[in-house]
């Protein structure tokens, strides 16, 4: 023993640069960064407080929402996610979850760990529920919450939400929505359609580091996780009055608390988490500040000169046409390639590019290529086609040369043409 305390002789971190075109996390915006080296302050500090109300307004942007309960819940998105569940669903309580792909799954593992009854739908990956069916089942089984996700990383496919509030608010449905993968790529509307809570994460179409869920709730949903409301003995203030309602199970992710934490009461419920806050501040910043139907509109051009390049290949996309997210490709693996695992370690040891493969029974079968957030720029697209199809010829895959990055590039000036 040298007497050296252990990890003494480890060389500074410095992670290789990497192009992240998977279905998250992807490539974090270089203002985001700069801010989360910023110094720490206190979590009372009047400034700091100020950052965690300004980060609240900013949400209520990025959500489309008058919402005032929105904030952020310490931890990867699936703390959000959790925190909701948990939060709304009482135990015996029925919960309605459709499902069309892995995270569909996600949630009907936590309702069901929260101690709500289940009541699972599901459609085949590759698919969407039409809004009908899934008013029909709410009608058929009255709910107390209704669990959507609505794009679904693991199959690229995006559920339509519109349409569904009136029929919730008819049986006194709660809809909570994870829109981890979609905020901020394609719009989403909280208030015009009607949804009661929803969470997310920064890690894809935000452009942020994984570690913090926005979170926003209607009335409807805080009044309901008010009447749960629990504070732990040590920091009960004066006045306090216990809920009627079943104790939330989880003290970290009690809502009612948070709540309670993003308040003017300032109850000490957690330290919250202060370089991710600044964060998810500056993502929401950077976001807004170049408007979110340019974001849109720049995600939407990433897909179509990405899915223009890889049809020019001759490869096969993934799922049904009108139900595909905009900003997740999936891409069928062609035979030549077995399960695709090489072609994607080929991509990022000698391109510095990472995709991913999928999960279930679409592990090695197909591709999903992620465009989101800052990625979505011309030389990334171009980048990583013409990469891509460097890789593909190594594996027997018949293409014509450039194809891919000349029908790409096509799309990029047609769009020029048409906007000037």
């Amino acid at each position: 023993m040298s007497g050296r305390p252990d990890g003494a002789g480890l060389a500074e971190l410095s992670p290789t640069p990497r192009l992240l075109m998977g279905p998250g996390p992807v490539d974090v915006y270089p203002q985001v960064l700069r801010a989360m080296a910023s110094p720490l302050l206190g979590q009372f500090d009047p400034e700091f407080t100020r950052y965690m109300n300004e980060t609240m307004a900013l949400y209520r942007q990025i959500y489309r929402t008058g919402n005032h309960w929105t904030f952020l819940v310490n931890g990867t998105a699936r703390s959000g996610i959790e925190a909701c569940l948990g939060s709304l669903v009482a135990p015996g309580e029925t919960v309605l979850v459709p499902r069309f792909g892995r995270f569909g799954h996600l949630l009907t593992e936590i309702a069901t760990r929260v101690g709500g009854d289940v009541a699972a739908i599901d459609t085949d990956w590759g698919t969407v529920f039409s809004v009908e069916d899934i008013c029909a089942e709410i009608r058929s089984r009255r709910p107390a919450v209704l669990a959507m996700v609505h794009g679904d990383t693991s199959t690229c496919m995006v559920q339509p939400l519109e349409g569904l509030a009136a029929t919730c608010r008819e049986t006194g449905t709660m809809i909570f929505v994870d829109a981890t993968a979609s905020l901020c790529g394609a719009p989403f509307e909280t208030d015009q359609w009607g949804l009661d809570a929803v969470a997310a994460g920064l890690q894809k179409c935000l452009s942020g580091p994984p570690g913090t869920s926005p979170v926003t709730l209607s009335d409807r949903a805080a009044d309901v996780i008010r009447t749960r409301r629990h504070i732990e003995f040590g920091i009960r203030p004066e006045g306090y009055i216990e809920g009627e309602g079943p104790r939330i199970t989880s003290n970290y992710l009690d809502l009612s608390m948070i709540l309670d934490y993003w308040s003017p009461l300032r109850l000490n419920h957690h330290t919250e988490s202060t370089s991710m806050l600044y964060a998810a501040r500056e993502c929401a910043r950077v976001i807004l500040a170049e408007g979110l139907e340019a974001g849109f509109s720049r995600h939407a051009l990433a897909s179509r000169a990405l899915r223009a390049g890889l049809t020019a290949m001759g490869l096969e996309l993934f799922g049904d046409e009108a139900g595909r997210m905009v900003n997740v490709t999936g891409v069928h693996i062609p035979g030549q390639c077995g399960n695709g695992d090489a072609v994607r370690a080929e991509l990022l040891e000698d391109f510095g590019i990472e995709i991913g493969t999928s999960f279930g029974h679409l592990a090695g079968r197909i591709w999903r290529i992620g465009t989101m957030g800052h990625v979505c720029r011309k030389a990334n697209i171009l980048r990583f086609l013409a990469s891509f199809d460097a890789v593909l010829r190594r594996h027997d895959v018949p293409a014509e040369p450039n194809a891919a990055v000349d029908a790409a590039a096509a799309v990029y000036a047609a769009e020029q043409d048409r906007t000037g």
